[in-house]
């Protein structure tokens, strides 16, 4: 498993797709946080504050994890080299694994970088250190909850075909809906007392309520649950091909 894992991780950085996802994650909050003028640039917002980026960073996400989970899978069946995959002596719950867990491996070498960001908040504070460590440090778990999320989601879309901008596509609408969609369900009144129910079955939902800094156990298990029923699903998939 840990050989597969470090295959993929070879993979990502063998290429240029996994400096990109990194690069290009980086600039897009470095450019709204620090240069262009706005609410969101935190030089003029006045407080030292790291909110903008978890306002920021789910949005980049709904396209870079996709683009980042869209070769896991597809790019296998593409090369013909899923069946040999197959063949090797790990279950398919130890594939998905080991696919995942390097998608994750990258997420964190994207994330990682932006701890600058609170470094530099952190030195330009009056006085120096004025900023809640405690809540940045919530928020970014929530960050990482939600990229797991994104990333079980995209692998799964990437189990469902061999054609990897298909799987960009997917990845992107699924977790686009999973995300934003349930809170517009629920914002039409339709369903009456389901409505609170359905805006908890967004991803959202929970995400604003960690992204306060705030480890809620119910928040946690809701993540948690997301990502062991695509997990569960993209292992369902694999298996199908043996049927």
């Amino acid at each position: 498993m840990f050989a597969l894992i470090q295959k993929e991780i070879r993979a990502f950085f063998g290429s240029i797709i996994g400096y990109l996802v990194v690069m290009v994650y980086l600039l897009i909050n470095s450019v709204f946080l620090w240069l262009f003028p706005g609410s969101f640039n935190l030089l003029d917002g006045g407080y030292a504050s790291l909110g903008y980026l978890f306002t920021i960073s789910p949005w980049v996400f709904l396209f870079l994890i996709p683009a980042l989970s869209m070769r896991l899978f597809a790019d296998e069946k593409k090369a013909g080299t899923m069946e040999l995959l197959l063949t090797k002596p790990l279950s398919d719950l130890q594939i998905v694994l080991a696919k995942y867990s390097a998608g994750l491996l990258l997420l964190l070498v994207a994330l990682l970088p932006t701890l600058i960001y609170y470094y530099t908040v952190y030195q330009l504070g009056n006085p120096l250190g004025n900023i809640d460590s405690g809540a940045t440090f919530g928020s970014y778990v929530g960050l990482l909850f939600l990229g797991a999320a994104f990333l079980s989601i995209g692998l799964f879309a990437s189990a469902l075909t061999d054609n990897q901008i298909v799987a960009f596509l997917l990845a992107m609408f699924l977790c686009f809906f999973i995300f934003y969609g349930f809170d517009q369900i629920a914002g039409f009144e339709l369903f009456g007392s389901l409505d609170l129910f359905i805006l908890k079955l967004g991803i959202n939902e929970h995400y604003i309520s960690m992204s306060r800094g705030v480890i809620d156990s119910r928040d946690v298990l809701y993540f948690l649950s997301l990502i062991a029923t695509f997990v569960a699903a993209t292992r369902l998939v694999i298996q199908s091909r043996k049927w």
